[in-house]
């Protein structure tokens, strides 16, 4: 099983490192890339829509979004990943705490894979990231 490349984008470190303890105790093999908002997240996938092999390590597998950050939201993020060319296939799971059916629609019709609610309480939010992550993982190496 080949380690999974996760650009994990949040702006609150607890949640960051509730979200990558989840993963750890779920044994899922991932290098995780955390960045802080929108502009750090489209700064580092910036660099995987350059085609040199060293370069292509930064290609995530999956992307975890959280939507509601400063400087550039998880909205914005996710519309430019869905419209860049290089990076439209990547899976986007939105992670939020937004209970909002609106943000769970416009996130859908963006093209995100999934849509997790934080608020849903550790064992619920364990539950579904373990899925997302290993549906994630088995399609890409299906391809």
């Amino acid at each position: 099983m080949k380690e999974l490349n996760i650009l994990l984008v949040e702006d609150n470190l607890e949640h960051a490192r509730l979200i990558q303890l989840i993963l750890s105790r779920k044994n899922v093999r991932a290098q995780v890339v955390v960045a802080r908002d929108g502009v750090e997240a489209m700064s580092y996938l910036s660099g995987s829509t350059v085609s040199s092999p060293h370069k292509k390590s930064l290609h995530p597998d999956i992307i975890l979004l959280d939507l509601n950050m400063p400087r550039a939201d998880g909205r914005d993020v996710l519309r430019q990943v869905k419209s860049n060319q290089y990076l439209k296939d990547v899976p986007v799971v939105v992670v939020s705490t937004s209970d909002k059916e609106a943000d769970r629609i416009s996130s859908a019709h963006v093209g995100a894979a999934a849509y997790i609610s934080k608020s849903a309480g550790f064992d619920a939010l364990s539950e579904m990231l373990s899925r997302v992550t290993e549906l994630t993982h088995f399609e890409k190496t299906s391809r």
